[in-house]
């Protein structure tokens, strides 16, 4: 059984990412992309659905793990009755094909190990044949294999479905194996040094974390968060996902479970704002040219989500034969939200192409042309019911938070068509700005409780209206923005913490609660220092960050009463927050 969120830690290549959890058990990874079938679903299952444990033969979780300084090389150390003993994972950038490296070493004593490998193709559904070479265990299943490197000296031998190695480390010894992932047509796989790809894999997060401008006392937690986030870059394109995990529940035994191993273009748009603000640019300007491939065409078109490679097709199926996390059904892979009109998202794109223009990234010109479009559609239909930020699928309505990001989209282009000076239509986007801003004000304010509401009409709260002072849309010491926080802070709270709305209506088309949304508990701190209620926005950052894990990873939500983290994991939107919020708080 998968051990809490919270036990897992995150390792990758900058194209796909495993999880390692506290026992030593990989129980997620996707091969050869983020959002390609895993090779190992025991997260969503068992380990018949595919993992590799590699820990001591006794069991149990392990004593102590960390990063290695700041990187994505994962440090995992048991201390047995048999002496120590540590594993080091990690995923170097690769040059051909994906690879995992696990090096087991000897610290003190004779501990005796076992590595149990489960792989199974098409997200846990299909059992490969496995075959020896000289030095490799090679599993094959359709148009994918994986070349397991056995280390001289290591037995393995396949009992029930796993190939099994039994060894035992001596203090200073150091047992390494080798995973390898490509295309099954190929017959020989690459040899590679564990040894020199763990310092070229170390040399290299070192040298990117080295250029984090932050300074403030919560450096730890931004730059881990930071690493985080360039995690979930996918390198090639220069796309950014949301979460690298599909399916993983907002509430156990609930129904609310997607994929998230997409790119949101709304959650990149603020990924790159947060990485901007961490002095990292070269991200900006990749994921600049990956919008424009993928959203090339008719901006009406516009999707929220696309695949890592601008793919527009990601149909929503059920994988019946996984139980889900915890028993948590269905398991979903793919995203309907493909089909969904979201106008938020064009707020945020065209936000952070300014925030990109203010960084130095130059405008060309088709960057332009691409940003005139989007605003000539946003135009004629800003005014039309959405799904909105969080893809309800219920009916589609007047969503304060899209039409707030709707002004946001043309208070940005004017501002870029001012310091630019190029070509644009400036008086109609004023005019819509003014437009907008003025239906806002009219038909999102309920005048008896002098607060903003979630949609039109509605008596629902929303914590995406803690935006309205966070993009300048009213200043925070407009009254409206006081009494609005203050309702959020307080009809929204769940355990101390605050949910995104209220689910108990069932107007976003679910049934069931889920648990408190992180990001929206970080936007309540921004908001409260907007207002002056400095110490109050530092203590729930505080305690915000307190909910991570022992290596600072956050995933979507939080379960107040259980104690646990909720959803995919780690989430990007929760680290982008967790950032922003700090350069805030820091001034």
């Amino acid at each position: 059984m998968a051990g809490r969120i919270e036990d897992y830690a995150l390792i990758g290549d900058l194209q796909t990412a495993a999880l390692v959890g506290r026992d030593g058990s990989v129980d997620w990874l996707c091969l050869p992309r983020f959002d390609s079938p895993s090779c190992f679903a025991g997260l969503l299952g068992t380990a018949d659905h595919g993992a590799w444990r590699l820990a001591p033969q006794g069991g149990g979780p392990c004593t102590t793990r960390r990063y290695r300084g700041d990187s994505l090389v994962l440090e995992t150390h048991w201390e047995t009755p048999d002496g120590s003993v540590r594993v080091i994972d990690f995923m170097p950038q690769r040059d051909r094909v994906p690879q995992l490296f696990r090096i087991v070493e000897g610290l003190d004593g004779s501990v005796p190990m076992r590595g149990e490998l489960r792989l199974r193709f098409n997200h846990g559904r299909v059992e490969p044949w496995v075959r020896r070479t000289e030095h490799h265990r090679v599993a094959v299943a359709g148009p994918d294999s994986a070349w397991l490197r056995v280390p001289p000296g290591v037995h393995t031998m396949g009992v029930d479905g796993a190939t099994v190695s039994d060894f035992t480390v001596h203090a200073g010894e150091r047992v390494r194996f080798v995973l390898t992932w490509q295309p099954s047509h190929l017959t020989t796989s690459p040899r590679s040094d564990p040894d020199a790809a763990l310092e070229r894999t170390l040399e290299g997060w070192q040298r990117w974390s080295s250029g984090c401008r932050y300074r403030g006392e919560w450096r730890e937690a931004v730059l881990r968060s930071l690493i985080t986030l360039k995690a979930l870059a996918y390198e090639p394109t220069g796309g950014i996902v949301a979460a690298p995990t599909a399916s993983l529940p907002e509430r156990i035994g609930g129904q609310r479970n997607w994929d998230y191993r997409f790119c949101w273009l709304r959650d990149s748009s603020m990924t790159l704002s947060a990485l901007l603000r961490g002095g990292f640019r070269e991200e900006a300007a990749a994921w600049r040219k990956w919008l424009l491939r993928a959203i090339a065409g008719d901006p009406g078109d516009l999707q929220a989500v696309y695949g890592v490679a601008g793919e527009r097709g990601l149909p929503e199926t059920v994988a019946d034969w996984l139980p889900g996390y915890q028993g948590s059904a269905p398991v979903r892979f793919g995203n309907a939200a493909i089909r969904q009109l979201q106008l938020d998202v064009y707020g945020e794109v065209v936000d952070t192409l300014h925030l990109a223009l203010l960084a130095g990234i130059p405008m060309e010109r088709q960057v332009w042309s691409l940003l005139r479009a989007l605003m000539s559609f946003l135009e004629k239909h800003w005014s039309e019911p959405d799904e909105g930020l969080w893809e309800v699928r219920g009916v589609r309505r007047h969503f304060v938070h899209s039409k707030v990001m709707a002004w946001v989209a043309a208070d940005r282009a004017v501002k870029m068509a001012e310091l630019t000076g190029l070509p644009a239509p400036v008086e109609r986007w004023r005019a819509m700005r003014d437009l907008v801003h003025a239906d806002v004000c009219a038909n999102g304010f309920d005048r008896r409780r002098g607060v903003f509401v979630q949609s039109y009409g509605a008596k629902e709260l929303d914590a995406a209206t803690l935006f309205i002072p966070k993009t300048g849309f009213l200043p925070p010491d407009d009254p409206r923005v006081a009494r609005t926080v203050e309702a959020v802070r307080e009809g929204l709270d769940h355990g101390g913490f605050v949910r995104r709305y209220s689910t108990e209506t069932g107007s976003d088309g679910l049934d069931g609660p889920e648990g408190a949304f992180l990001a929206c508990s970080f936007w309540l701190a921004d908001a409260l220092a907007a207002l002056g209620r400095v110490a109050e926005a530092r203590d729930l950052f505080a305690q915000v960050v307190g909910l991570g894990n022992d290596l600072g990873l956050l995933s979507e939500q939080w379960d107040p009463v259980a104690g646990r983290q909720l959803g995919n994991t780690p989430q990007a939107f929760t680290h982008v927050a967790l950032v922003n919020s700090a350069f805030l708080l820091t001034g």
